[in-house]
């Protein structure tokens, strides 16, 4: 290993670097698109949902209870005069729902009685209307109790439920996506950029012109890991500063245990990219294959926004072996409840293992020949 060859390898990938800007585009414009993308423009949370309120018979009582659905965050109601109508919106999909009041609501309510109310939900999103069917419970509750503090009476209920929600209290789906993406993102630098360079030069016919040099193959592989490693580092530097200070994400856990466990996960996606360029020596097909086996993987199968548990069993399996599970968990942890070692330091451990397999195997690939 010769130091001073080492360093102008490093410099002359630094100037290449400089040189093609989908590199610098990959590495730091991407970042800020995707964070953008999902921290603005993708939630799973439910608000604003339409729905169709069908009143048969109008009062004080069901007059209250619809002010609450229209006070509430989560719905924006619509009156229909009839439940024929209020089908047919929700065929057209102008509504997402329908909630009906009967004749009789305020007759039951008034004289104590089960005043039951009929709430139809669209299934055809199961998640939308789990979600529109638990917010629906939340207002009914909230009405109850505030028509029983209007009486000056106890709301009577058998059950006195009193939720406690630990690490995203917000419950804001962003604070859950973007830690996430950051995986995503690194993996794009990693596996994705390196891949195509290096396919890149085999094509130009610039890698044959340096094997042509006295540098040694270890040199070679230092010379391509170093620079695209700093610049993934400083992708993830930027991509948690959007997160914390754009979006406000909270960042429980320690930051340097958050960068050595970056690194870490970098080093097995830079590994991954170099054992794809030494395989695929076509830019068309290392990117196909980088995609195929590290993008996609990193962003179905990590736990991003598919819990891996709700898998079936052969997927979860399958998922043991992307590496950007293990850092999706990490950073999940690391965000939003703290430094939780028994889930670090494991995940930490396969970060380690995968990142040694990959070098490890494009080390024992890469010779200094031609074919």
């Amino acid at each position: 290993m010769n130091l001073q060859r080492l360093r102008g390898l490093i410099r002359k990938e630094f100037i290449q670097i400089l040189r093609d800007p989908s590199a610098i585009a990959i590495a730091f414009v991407l970042p800020v698109f995707l964070l953008f993308l999902f921290g603005y423009g993708v939630s799973l949370d439910a608000r604003h949902i339409p729905i169709a309120v069908v009143v048969d018979q109008p009062t004080a009582e069901t007059s209250a209870f619809v002010g609450g659905l229209q006070h509430s965050p989560y719905f924006t109601p619509e009156i229909y005069g009839s439940l024929h109508q209020a089908r047919e919106a929700v065929m057209d999909r102008k509504v997402d729902g329908i909630v009906w009041l009967r004749a009789d609501f305020s007759r039951q309510v008034i004289q104590g009685k089960t005043a039951p109310i009929g709430v139809l939900v669209n299934g055809v999103d199961a998640n939308n209307a789990r979600i529109m069917e638990g917010y629906m419970q939340g207002v009914w509750q909230n009405w109850l109790q505030q028509r029983a503090l209007n009486a000056g009476k106890p709301l009577i209920i058998p059950i006195n439920a009193e939720p406690r929600i630990w690490f995203n209290p917000a419950l804001r789906s962003r604070d859950f996506l973007v830690p996430g993406l950051i995986a995503v993102i690194m993996t794009l630098i990693g596996a994705l950029l390196t891949a195509l360079v290096v396919a890149r030069e085999w094509e130009r016919g610039t890698m044959e012109a340096l094997m042509a040099t006295p540098v040694t193959m270890a040199e070679i592989l230092l010379g391509k890991l170093i620079p695209y490693f700093i610049m993934g580092m400083g992708g993830l530097l930027l991509s948690v500063a959007l997160a914390v200070w754009l979006f406000a994400v909270p960042l429980v856990g320690s930051f340097w245990v958050l960068l050595v466990c970056s690194a870490l996960f970098l080093l097995a996606a830079l590994g991954m990219g170099l054992l794809i360029s030494s395989a695929a020596r076509n830019q068309f097909v290392a990117g196909q294959i980088a995609i195929i086996v590290t993008f996609l993987p990193a962003f179905i199968l990590s736990g991003f926004i598919f819990d891996i548990q709700s898998m079936p069993a052969p997927i979860r399996l399958v998922t043991h072996i992307v590496a950007a599970r293990y850092f999706v968990s990490i950073l999940q942890t690391v965000f939003l409840v703290g430094d939780v070692w028994s889930i670090i330091l494991w995940n930490s451990l396969a970060l380690l293992l995968m990142a040694l397999f990959f070098l490890g195997v494009t080390w024992r690939r890469s010779r200094k020949r031609l074919d």
